[in-house]
């Protein structure tokens, strides 16, 4: 007996069903991720303090300058003094995080001299 050879258009079929699935997957997770952002964001000035909280944690994991300025709003309009001393202990460690960024050096452009 000799070896069942599969046809190519098959292969091809199978490929491309798989690749469109792993597109089609891709997309959905970006859209959640994004309505997740969101949702955190307008959590973050919900009437319930335990919201409030969460959003504060979610958005300490992300730290950019957007976020910031966020954290400076909520700090203006927050009562809770929890809320309050968490979200400036956030807000402190994000602008050590952004400055430190922008001091990272970036590569010279090779004129410089090598001095001993």
């Amino acid at each position: 007996m000799g070896k069942r050879t599969i046809p190519t258009s098959r292969v091809l079929r199978t490929l491309g069903l798989a690749a469109a699935g792993v597109v089609a997957v891709s997309a959905l997770g970006v859209l959640l991720v994004r309505d997740q952002v969101n949702r955190h964001r307008r959590d973050l000035f919900s009437p319930r303090p335990l919201r409030r909280l969460a959003a504060l944690t979610y958005i300490g994991k992300h730290p950019d300058v957007e976020n910031a300025y966020l954290l400076r709003d909520f700090l203006s309009w927050e009562t809770e003094p929890m809320l309050r001393r968490r979200a400036a202990a956030i807000l402190g460690r994000m602008e050590q995080t952004l400055s430190a960024s922008r001091e990272e050096p970036v590569g010279g452009n090779g004129n410089e001299r090598a001095t001993e």
